[in-house]
C-alpha cells in the first residue's frame, strides 16, 4: 500500500506549498523511495487550459497531453519524473464526472451530496495515481489555503483518507508563513495558531509544520509554535526565504524532515544521498560570468506565464558555468518603438509561445532584429511560427505573410490549420496536445543539439506551418530540420545562414530538469555564449 503526505497551506497563499511539495518528493527520492505527486485544485474549471495567464500563470503540459497546474512543473524538475493527467483534477473534474455518474444512472436513485459521493470521487483519483505508478509515497497538494470555502470537499476527502488506509500511512503536512512586524522587529506566529486552529476544526490534525519566513526562526518560536499547535518540536521545520529555488529540499533535508517522515510512516528507505543535488546548488551559488537574455513576451510582467521557459534557460547556464540574467521585455512596447535599448542589450533571444493577436507584431520584429544582427534566437511553438512569418515577409517579400490565427485574408497563410481542425468550435482541448515524435534531419543544428534521429516532445497548440509554402521557404533558406514521421508537420525550423535560429512547435521547456537542462535550450545558452567570447576576442 502506497504511504500518503497530503500538503495544505494557511496564512496566505503564494507561500510555497507547491515547492515544498516538490522538495518534499526529492529528498524521499534520494532515500530510493518511488514518489508520485498529485494537485488538487479547488477551482471549478476544468482545467487551466482557457484560464488567463494572470490569474494561474504558466499551463504545464504532461506527457499524455493533460493542460495542468504549474505546480507539476516543480514536481517534474525536483523529482524528475514525468507526470500524467491523474496528477492534477479540479472541482469541475470531480463534478463532472459525478454528474456524469448520476445520469448514467450509476447511483441507483440515490440524492447526490458532497458527502459522500463527491468525496469519494476525489477519495478515489488520490488512490488511483497511487496504484497507477506503484508508488512507496503519494504526495498530494491541497491548492488554496484552509479557510477557501471552496477547499471544503477536498479537505474532508483526505481527513476520510486517514481513516481508509490508516493513521500509520498518512501525514499531514501544513506550510505556513510567519509575518515579520518592522516596528517591534519580530516574526508573529499567531497567524499560524489561527491557520491549524482552522484545519483542527475540520478534524485534521497536521503532523508537520513548514514555518515559511523571510528571518531566522528561533528556537524559542520553533518551541511556541509546537505547543500551541500540538506539533513535536521535531515537526516544526522553518523554511527560509532563499534565492535558490533548487536549494529547498536541501534545507528541508538538513532541518531533519526527511527523517522525520521516514519514521512517521515508517518507510523502509536507504541511506539520503543528495551529494548530487548538493554539487548542483553549489554550483548555482558559484561567481560565474554571465549571459543576458531577452524573454519577448505578452505577459512578461507576470514572470510566472513562462516559468518552465525562465528555469530551462537556468538549467542551460549553469550546465555551461553562466549565470542568465533575463531581460523581460514587453512585445507590445517594440510595436510602439519601445524597449529597444533593452532588446539591443543582449545576448539572446527568446520567444516563448502564447496566443492571441497582442503583441505578435512585436515578437516578428524580435524576430527580424535576431536574424538581421546574427544574435542567437530560440523560438518555442508561437516563437516558431513568428519566426517563419518574419522570414516570408523580409526573406521572400511576402509582405502581407501572417498566421491565419491573427488574419484570416491573407494570401500567404504561412501558420495555419490543419485541414482536420477546421470544424472544431470548442477552445478547450481541442489541440494537439502531449508528447509526439519528431524526426531529425541530420546535419542541423537541431540534430547536433539532441545528437539522436528521433525525439519526442510535448505540444500545446492548434495552428501549425502550412505546408503550400514549404517548398519555396525551403529554397529560400529556411531549414525544417525536424518533421513529424509521416513527413506531414513541420516540427523544427532553422535559418540556415545564422549561428543559431532554430524554432520548434513543441514546447522543449517542460522536459529539462536542474540536472539534465533540454538539448535545445543547451545548444541555445552555448551559441550565446560563443557569440560572448567572440565579442570578447574583437574588443
Amino acid at each position: 500500500m502506497s504511504k500518503y503526505i497530503f500538503c495544505t497551506g494557511g496564512v496566505v497563499s503564494s507561500v510555497g506549498k507547491g515547492v515544498t511539495a516538490a522538495a518534499i518528493g526529492r529528498i524521499l527520492k534520494a532515500r530510493g523511495l518511488t514518489v508520485t505527486i498529485q494537485k488538487l485544485d479547488p477551482y471549478i474549471n476544468v482545467d487551466p487550459g482557457t484560464m488567463s495567464p494572470y490569474q494561474h500563470g504558466e499551463v504545464y503540459v504532461t506527457i499524455d497531453g493533460a493542460e495542468t497546474d504549474l505546480d507539476l512543473g516543480h514536481y517534474e524538475r525536483f523529482v524528475d519524473i514525468d507526470l500524467t493527467r491523474a496528477s492534477n483534477f479540479t472541482t469541475g473534474q470531480v463534478y463532472n464526472a459525478v454528474i456524469a455518474k448520476e445520469r448514467r444512472g450509476d447511483f441507483l436513485g440515490a440524492t447526490i451530496q458532497t458527502i459522500p459521493h463527491i468525496t469519494n470521487e476525489i477519495k478515489q483519483r488520490i488512490v488511483h495515481v497511487g496504484k497507477l505508478t506503484n508508488a512507496d509515497v503519494v504526495i498530494v497538494e491541497i491548492g488554496g489555503t484552509v479557510g477557501d470555502i471552496e477547499s471544503l470537499p477536498f479537505l474532508e476527502a483526505i481527513r476520510q483518507m486517514r481513516r481508509d488506509v490508516g493513521p500509520r500511512n498518512t501525514i499531514y503536512v501544513h506550510v505556513t508563513f510567519l509575518p515579520f512586524i518592522e516596528a517591534t522587529s519580530e516574526l508573529k506566529t499567531k497567524p499560524t495558531q489561527h491557520s491549524v486552529n482552522e484545519l483542527r476544526g475540520l478534524g485534521i490534525q497536521p503532523h508537520v509544520i513548514v514555518a515559511r519566513s523571510d528571518h531566522v526562526v528561533s528556537d524559542d518560536l520553533i518551541d511556541k509554535i509546537a505547543l500551541f499547535c500540538d506539533v513535536e518540536p521535531a515537526g516544526v521545520v522553518p523554511l527560509g526565504t532563499t534565492s535558490y529555488l533548487y536549494e529547498v529540499p536541501l534545507l528541508l533535508e538538513d532541518a531533519g524532515l526527511g527523517d522525520y517522515l521516514s519514521e512517521a510512516l515508517s518507510l523502509n528507505g536507504s541511506p539520503p544521498d543528495l551529494s548530487g543535488w548538493r554539487d548542483l546548488v553549489d554550483s548555482m551559488k558559484s561567481s560565474k560570468p554571465q549571459a543576458r537574455i531577452a524573454i519577448v513576451g505578452k505577459y512578461t510582467e507576470l514572470h510566472d506565464a513562462y516559468m518552465s521557459v525562465r528555469e530551462s534557460l537556468y538549467h542551460a547556464g549553469v550546465a555551461n558555468g553562466y549565470d542568465i540574467d533575463i531581460e523581460w521585455i514587453y512585445a507590445g512596447d517594440l510595436e510602439k518603438d519601445k524597449g529597444w535599448e533593452h532588446l539591443k542589450s543582449v545576448d539572446g533571444v527568446v520567444v516563448p509561445g502564447g496566443f492571441g493577436y497582442r503583441g505578435v507584431e512585436g515578437k516578428i520584429l524580435a524576430a527580424q532584429w535576431a536574424r538581421d544582427t546574427q544574435t542567437p534566437y530560440l523560438g518555442l511553438c508561437l516563437g516558431m511560427q513568428v519566426m517563419c512569418i518574419e522570414y516570408a515577409r523580409n526573406k521572400l517579400g511576402w509582405d502581407d505573410a501572417n498566421s491565419s490565427e491573427f488574419d484570416t485574408r491573407t494570401k500567404h497563410p504561412i501558420i495555419d490549420l490543419m485541414p482536420d481542425q477546421k470544424n472544431l468550435a470548442d477552445m478547450g482541448g481541442t489541440m494537439r496536445l502531449g508528447h509526439y515524435p519528431c524526426v531529425l534531419q541530420p546535419g542541423t543544428k537541431s540534430y547536433d543539439a539532441y545528437r539522436s534521429t528521433t525525439v519526442d516532445e510535448r505540444h500545446r497548440h492548434r495552428f501549425e506551418l502550412n505546408n503550400a509554402f514549404r517548398g519555396e521557404l525551403e529554397a529560400s533558406g529556411l531549414v525544417f530540420s525536424g518533421l513529424s514521421p509521416d513527413d506531414r508537420l513541420v516540427e523544427i525550423a532553422e535559418v540556415r545562414d545564422h549561428p543559431f535560429m532554430v524554432g520548434t512547435q513543441f514546447h522543449p521547456e517542460f522536459q529539462s530538469r536542474p540536472d539534465k537542462p533540454h538539448p535545445l535550450f543547451n545548444a541555445f545558452i552555448q551559441a550565446v555564449i560563443g557569440r560572448i567570447e567572440q565579442r570578447e576576442l574583437d574588443t
